[in-house]
């Protein structure tokens, strides 16, 4: 771990704001990313990812100092997002509607198969869609996802790849990607 990471735990252990803002700041990106895959909706993404840092705050004097912080930190917020989505399935669900502003082809084509990766990515089993995030978005390695899920690493590959397929074998049904791609590269 950079020593400048260790100095921030310190800080936030010392009960320091300043470094505790700067511990938000330098993770909220890659907790909200993955709160946001995982959930599908900015709302709870934003409450959850506040509550992984409230627990992560509640929890850092029992972090392994010598392991990273930002696996440790992805497994709160996997195990947060796992509670919602429990909560979420015992819950009714509500349909959101977005407004666009006129955007232009190329980002509304983006942005429609954005939202179609969004839609897709919600059909996947809960493990494939946390193995699929945090390959592909929050870059973690395989090992680094074994660690997060408590998982043999050949469980991380063989979830990553049935996660492809069946991302791919969806945006073609839905006339998103040609029938003839078999993989998805653009993901």
């Amino acid at each position: 771990m950079a020593d400048e990471e260790l100095d921030l735990v310190r800080g936030c252990l010392a009960g320091d704001i300043a470094c505790l803002r700067a511990f938000v700041e330098r993770f909220q990106g890659i907790v909200f990313g993955l709160c946001y895959r995982m959930l599908g909706h900015r709302e709870d993404a934003e409450d959850v990812a506040q509550d992984v840092f409230l627990r992560a705050f509640r929890s850092l004097h029992r972090w392994d100092q010598q392991r990273p912080i930002r696996p440790w930190l992805m497994t709160i917020a996997t195990n947060r997002c796992r509670t919602a989505l429990e909560k979420r399935m015992r819950q009714p669900v509500l349909s959101e509607f977005a407004v666009d502003s006129a955007p232009s082809a190329a980002s509304r084509h983006d942005s429609e198969f954005a939202e179609e990766l969004q839609l897709a990515l919600g059909t996947l089993r809960e493990e494939y869609r946390a193995c699929f995030v945090m390959f592909y978005q929050q870059e973690l390695s395989c090992s680094e996802i074994s660690e997060v899920l408590q998982c043999p690493q050949g469980t991380v590959k063989t979830w990553l790849h049935r996660a492809r397929h069946e991302l791919a074998e969806f945006l073609r049904r839905r006339g998103i990607v040609p029938e003839t791609n078999y993989e998805l590269h653009r993901i």
